[in-house]
């Protein structure tokens, strides 16, 4: 029976927004389509490409930059290291001197508007997010590969099992979380440390840590950039950026010079209600605005719900004494087990389950994460995200003019606050009392995304997407 082994590092990835399946997926799909035409010996023999966007990813990729990340991917860039002001000029001069560096190893002749296809009307059964490449020879042959982006940044080739990487020999198996939570209690360990034990089986303890750091190194400095960026997010919707003057009325008159010292200023601000309240708004704003911006940001599990584990984080940094590298790691850790058990019981693509799957489970992960570094014991963390979880039910992904800006930037915010909330309500719950499992509010979700109207997946073809009047300039 086929058992998906998901690592921290597939739940959490580096890449450059605004989304994780529209714009980091299609970016690997065209760094697999490149590498297969190399393995087979075809790269020096293409003479044309035509690319074909289905679905999904036809109907918000211009919002969501999925030809921009195609372009990249297939011209040979990598999303974690590409550097990012560089996108818009790279871009501009493809279309203008219609070539296209294949891995900067090929030039071909490349005209955009007929050699990149959006598809509106016609989708693949597999999943709404797919992409075809086709590259025609000097023999007169052509080599064709399709490719469905599933959520997070995770691809499947069509014809693979989906497997991206060997299977190894897992210490704690887990598929649901009665699974997990049958370790928990057969072992004694926390959530992340049955996740730290599993990493294990894939490289060392120093290396899971390192890349861990790594990872929250992006988080950190995402929000910190987002707190001090002002300006309008890119698309034509004119979206004032919020988080930089949240930041300046917040902070008032104290001084800082980096992140380090800002923690602390926000710190002496008080703890009142409003102040922490305002302040984890700020924190998620300012990662979905980077986000929005083609910044680089890290899959939480998504990039259009990645301000909610950042913005919980950074609150129990700054407000409740986890800025510490032991804390930060338990956190992160906890957080990806959780992820891992909607991706494998549901989906985490808001394409197959609307925004439930990528807020809705960044909010449980989040709680999860969360109630762990607070105290609580491994059920009740494992409450704190069927109660987070619970409360994102039926939330739809109606994106206005298919850009990851309305509602997308907000919803980071109530998520955030939500999973702070559930988190406080497990951590004074007797979990044994509770009605609700968490493996019946995956199974739950994953009903409620099957019988979800396709239009409230991330088409921009309901919701507020077709009630809110928008006037955009044309692509």
């Amino acid at each position: 029976m086929f058992r998906e082994q998901i690592s921290v590092f597939d739940i959490f990835k580096i890449g450059v927004g605004p989304s994780s399946s529209h714009t980091l997926g299609p970016w690997r799909a065209a760094q697999q389509f490149t590498a297969s035409l190399e393995a087979n010996g075809l790269l020096n023999q293409v003479e044309g490409l035509k690319i074909l966007l289905y679905g999904s990813l036809a109907k918000t990729g211009i919002g969501h930059g999925t030809d921009v990340a195609i372009l990249l991917g297939l011209s040979g860039a990598d999303p974690v290291t590409f550097e990012v002001n560089s996108i818009d000029t790279t871009i501009a001069g493809i279309k203008a001197n219609r070539k296209l560096n294949l891995v900067g190893l090929k030039q071909i002749d490349f005209e955009y508007s007929d050699d990149l296809l959006f598809l509106y009307q016609e989708s693949l059964p597999f999943h709404p997010n797919a992409v075809t490449f086709q590259a025609f020879l000097n023999s007169g042959k052509a080599f064709s590969e399709t490719y469905y982006s599933i959520g997070g940044g995770f691809v499947v080739k069509e014809g693979s099992t989906g497997i991206e990487k060997e299977a190894v020999d897992l210490p704690f198996p887990i598929e649901k979380a009665g699974d997990l939570l049958h370790w928990c209690l057969t072992t004694g360990l926390k959530v992340s440390e049955v996740v730290l034990e599993n990493e294990l089986a894939w490289r060392s303890e120093e290396e899971t840590r390192k890349g861990i750091l790594q990872h929250f190194h992006v988080m950190k400095d995402c929000t910190y950039r987002g707190c001090h960026t002002a300006g309008f997010l890119p698309g034509g919707l004119n979206v004032a950026r919020r988080a930089s003057a949240l930041n300046k009325r917040l902070i008032g008159d104290q001084v800082y010079s980096d992140y380090n010292s800002w923690i602390e200023a926000i710190r002496h601000g008080g703890n009142s209600f409003n102040y922490i309240l305002d302040w984890v708004s700020c924190f998620a704003l300012a990662v979905n605005e980077e986000n929005a911006s083609f910044g680089r940001v890290v899959t939480a599990p998504t990039n259009g719900a990645a301000g909610v584990i950042p913005a919980v984080l950074q609150y129990y940094m700054a407000f409740c004494d986890g800025y510490t590298e032991d804390k930060i790691i338990q956190f992160i850790a906890c957080a990806s087990e959780v992820g891992s058990i909607f991706k494998k019981g549901a989906t985490i693509s808001a394409a197959m389950g609307g925004c439930q799957a990528e807020i809705g489970v960044s909010s449980a992960m989040a709680a999860a994460a969360l109630t762990e570094c607070m105290g609580g014991s491994q059920r009740q963390v494992l409450m704190a995200a069927e109660i987070a979880m619970e409360h994102h039910l039926g939330l739809t992904c109606d994106p206005i003019g298919g850009l990851v800006q309305i509602p997308c930037i907000e919803r980071n915010t109530m998520g955030a606050i939500k999973a702070i909330t559930a988190s406080q309500l497990a951590l004074q719950s007797n979990p044994d009392k509770a009605k609700v499992s968490l493996d019946a509010v995956v199974r739950t979700m994953w009903e409620t995304a099957q019988d979800m109207n396709s239009k409230y997946k991330e088409t921009s073809d309901g919701g507020l997407a077709t009630n809110i009047p928008i006037s955009l300039p044309e692509c």
